[in-house]
């Protein structure tokens, strides 16, 4: 069975968005002190090693078992799945959405299997402009299923736009 274009752009979209993410992980948990903060640029951003036991921004961490059970590994999966079928399925999408759900995928699976596997998500990124913006504490992952989730929003006000002109 031969791959058309379209199917390896986003395979190897989701395994580079993994492979990158994994990677990251295993260098911070291999070099970086828990709970230890570095500064990469000033204070404006940091390096730490962080265990998350929850979701987005440590959100979940005292749920019961059962719940995170649900919430933060059979509900995502289903998701993921969904979502995979559909990027598959829809011949209709563009090239940046493609990518942008690809990248949302990729960095599902990965703190999905992160939290399979370790029974936490490693976070080691933040942000803090002076209080103008700040981050919680987030990895590769996050960033990529944010990004994705960016540039769908864009593409979505972009697709809305363009109707409103042909009308």
């Amino acid at each position: 069975m031969k791959l058309s274009r379209r199917s390896l752009f986003i395979i190897l979209t989701i395994i580079l968005t993994i492979a990158i993410d994994q990677i990251s992980k295993i260098l911070v948990r291999a070099y970086v002190i828990p709970s230890e903060k570095t500064n990469i640029i000033g204070t404006y951003f940091t390096l730490h090693n962080v265990e998350n036991t929850g979701a987005f921004l440590g959100m979940g961490s005292d749920l019961s078992p059962l719940l995170k059970l649900i919430l933060l590994l059979i509900l995502p999966i289903a998701v993921l799945g969904f979502v995979t079928v559909h990027i598959f399925k829809d011949k209709s999408l563009d090239n940046l959405s493609i990518f942008a759900f690809a990248s949302i995928i990729g960095g599902g699976i990965a703190n999905v299997y992160d939290r399979i596997v370790y029974g936490s998500v490693t976070d080691f990124f933040h942000i803090d402009l002076g209080g103008v913006f700040r981050t919680g504490i987030f990895n590769l992952a996050d960033l990529s299923v944010t990004t994705g989730m960016i540039i769908l929003l864009l593409v979505s006000f972009r697709k809305k736009k363009d109707l409103a002109k042909e009308t």
